[in-house]
């Protein structure tokens, strides 16, 4: 991007009705090396560095300023983003809990004694180490959760004293830009964060810059992998990407009371979530009775512009997204699967909630992250076989037992490939304050606020020979 764009403006609408709310200026390369050099001479003269005290005092009157404006910020995310208002103001209460968080996990950031005389060689000295930033942040979210992530990404860099730049989904950056005026606001000086919206080329430059000492990036598994083999020498990172979320449903399973738990987990922000359940593995004798009861409720699902207080599902974020979901649910039927409900556009923004029984292995609404509200329903004879096919692709994420027999709870446990599993619980639960994060090609390193803010800092060792 050369100088003749620096007027441009990113425009943005709601996802329902493609109608303008609101627009950001594009950034120019121009203008982020200045950012990046800015960050990298703060961070490269300690007497810069924001003492604890005061960046403890910044997030707080930040997380008051978010409590205040509480029900503006739930209304831009649903307008922006097309998720639900109810969904919406739970988002922005866990920001503000997420603010909370890094003030607290700041007293944990602590170092260690590390002992000397084990050995002659060390005889004679003290040691310890400590925890400092570790310089220049640089983080691209997701359009998802437009400002849960910004303040997973950008709260815990100002939090342990990193400047950082932050570039928000194109489709989302109100809630960001929102988010980066509200730190300016509660007393963060503009060069300790910057935010950046810009295109592709701009944004690839801005990662790969020898300044940066971390990036963190949430979004699809071919951009992040694609990005991280371009970081320069020495930057460290953290990717987040998607699953293909299993459940394994056991004969011992309450079919019943489950239902709730699978509704929300497969059909919260109609299917947009990294851990979304997506392949439901249930017994012969009861993955289609366990398909219809899921169809019925899903037939009762409210779906409309997120902006209205009675919608449960809201669209997709681009008209693309839903056709690319109704290629994959087409696909599946032509292969055998069996649509259950749904299975079709609403309009160019939506797509029904749809539940498919028994598609193809090799279907990709069976291989691949759907990210539309869409849940699949596959029978299994045994329990070793449900497990081998949860295990069966390259991503592994969150994942789900239902269960009432432990045996069975617990081999899940051991056996199934993810990072968490959730038993008699959904596959997109989560808090803020635990890991949180991808295997294989579902991500590298781990989130959740206190684990992003031990990456952002590193060891310094003292040795003192007495």
């Amino acid at each position: 991007m050369n100088n003749s764009t620096k007027n441009i403006e990113l425009e943005v609408v709601n996802p329902f009705n493609l109608t303008a709310i609101g627009s950001v200026p594009l950034t120019t390369w121009q203008t982020v090396d200045g950012y990046l050099e800015c960050a990298h001479n703060l961070f490269r003269k300690r007497s810069n560095w924001l003492p604890a005290f005061k960046r403890i005092e910044i997030l707080n009157k930040a997380a008051k300023i978010m409590g205040e404006r509480a029900e503006e910020l739930a209304f831009l995310i649903a307008n922006e983003g097309g998720k639900p208002l109810l969904d919406a103001r739970i988002e922005v209460t866990r920001a503000i809990d997420g603010m909370g968080l890094c003030t607290k996990e700041l007293s944990h950031m602590t170092g260690s004694e590390i002992p000397m005389d084990l050995t002659a060689a060390g005889s004679g000295r003290i040691a310890f180490t400590s925890r400092e930033p570790i310089g220049p942040v640089v983080a691209v979210s997701a359009f998802n959760h437009p400002l849960n992530l910004i303040v997973h990404q950008v709260a815990p860099a100002v939090a342990v004293g990193c400047p950082v730049l932050i570039k928000p989904a194109g489709d989302t950056p109100l809630s960001c830009k929102t988010f980066v005026d509200i730190l300016y606001e509660a007393g963060l000086p503009e060069e300790w964060c910057r935010f950046v919206a810009c295109d592709n080329a701009t944004a690839q430059k801005m990662i790969t810059d020898s300044r940066v000492a971390f990036f963190s990036f949430i979004g699809s598994g071919r951009v992040g992998w694609m990005l991280r083999s371009n970081l320069a020498p020495g930057t460290r990172c953290a990717l987040e990407h998607g699953g293909v979320a299993p459940v394994i449903v056991d004969k011992s399973a309450d079919l019943t009371t489950m239902l709730p738990s699978l509704i929300k987990g497969g059909f919260y922000h109609s299917g947009q979530v990294c851990v979304s359940v997506q392949r439901i593995y249930a017994p012969q004798d009861i993955a289609t009775e366990l398909a219809h009861n899921l169809a019925e409720a899903a037939k009762k699902l409210i779906v409309g512009n997120a902006i209205n207080e009675e919608t449960q599902c809201g669209p997709l974020i681009r008209p693309d997204e839903v056709d690319r979901v109704a290629q994959w649910v087409d696909e599946a039927r032509q292969s055998g699967a069996n649509i259950i409900t749904g299975g079709k556009k609403l309009s160019n923004t939506t797509y029904e909630p749809t539940v498919l029984l028994n598609p193809a292995p090799n279907a990709k609404v069976s291989t691949n992250e759907i990210f539309g509200p869409a849940i699949c329903v596959y029978s299994y004879e045994s329990i070793d076989e449900a497990i081998t096919r949860a295990n069966s692709l390259p991503f592994a994420f969150q994942a789900s037992v239902f269960t009432k027999n432990l045996d069975i709870a617990m081999k899940a446990v051991r056996e199934i490939d993810a990072t968490a599993v959730m038993v008699n619980d959904h596959t997109a639960f989560r808090v803020d304050w635990m890991p949180f994060a991808g295997r294989r090609e579902s991500g590298y390193n781990t989130g959740g606020i206190g684990y992003t803010m031990h990456d952002m800092t590193q060891d310094k060792m003292a040795v003192i020979k007495l």
